[in-house]
């Protein structure tokens, strides 16, 4: 078992240029979206500037967390967003930490894919799957969003 490793997912929806528009410039609207973000808030920057500092509240296994990430890439052409942890609970468990979104849109079917690039602090740690699960969760809440209106 090593200490890095790369997870990935993937889920088809509907808004996908809806939902690359509110990672890449409008991240401070989720709370509204999802129960799972309590909020990310601007700490230095701005909005969809690559190198802003975003702090983001969110909810996980009954747990408020919280991190520190600034924005390592928007690529308004291939509809991608990179953002790496600085600050914050993840570190507690990896001295790495980065989440790339990548929204693939084509007709009526649009594929998102999440992925984590990660540095565990020891081999004690155990891959980060359940945050799989909760992206995955904070997507279909961001499509069910937006069907709805």
């Amino acid at each position: 078992m090593g200490l890095t490793g790369k997870l990935l997912c993937q889920t088809s929806i509907k808004s996908g240029d809806v939902f690359y528009e509110i990672f890449s410039t409008r991240p401070h609207h989720l709370h509204t979206m999802t129960p799972e973000i309590k909020g990310c808030d601007l700490h230095e920057g701005e909005f969809g500037k690559v190198g802003s500092l975003l702090i983001w509240k969110y909810f996980m296994d009954g747990k408020e967390l919280m991190t520190k990430d600034r924005v390592e890439m928007i690529d308004k052409e291939d509809k991608s967003v990179i953002f790496k942890v600085l600050e914050g609970d993840l570190l507690d468990d990896f001295k790495i930490f980065v989440t790339s979104i990548h929204v693939d849109t084509k007709g009526e079917d649009n594929l998102v894919t999440w992925s984590f690039d990660y540095e565990k602090v020891d081999e004690s740690v155990k891959d980060p799957t359940e945050y799989l699960d909760h992206v995955l969760r904070i997507t279909k809440a961001i499509e069910t969003y937006h069907l709805d209106k």
